[in-house]
């Protein structure tokens, strides 16, 4: 079974294409806070708004359960 934060990643890499070392860096950023991690992507300038926007519709609206595991 998947964890939330591999379901998380698994979207990351297959929709918006981001790089393995890209969601590595934004992991170890965001370690003691994962709820941030779309945030820490947008920060360091890895994803754009637009992106950031698919994500946060991507963990509320088609899979809540996710996003209530990271916070």
């Amino acid at each position: 079974m998947e964890t939330a934060p591999h379901r998380l990643t698994a979207f990351l890499q297959d929709t918006l294409h981001l790089s393995t070392d890209s969601i590595i860096l934004a992991w170890k950023q965001a370690e003691q806070t994962p709820s941030l991690l779309p945030i820490t992507l947008w920060q360091y300038g890895l994803i754009s708004l637009s992106q950031l926007d698919q994500i946060f519709d991507w963990l509320y609206n088609d899979h809540p359960e996710v996003g209530r595991k990271l916070y």
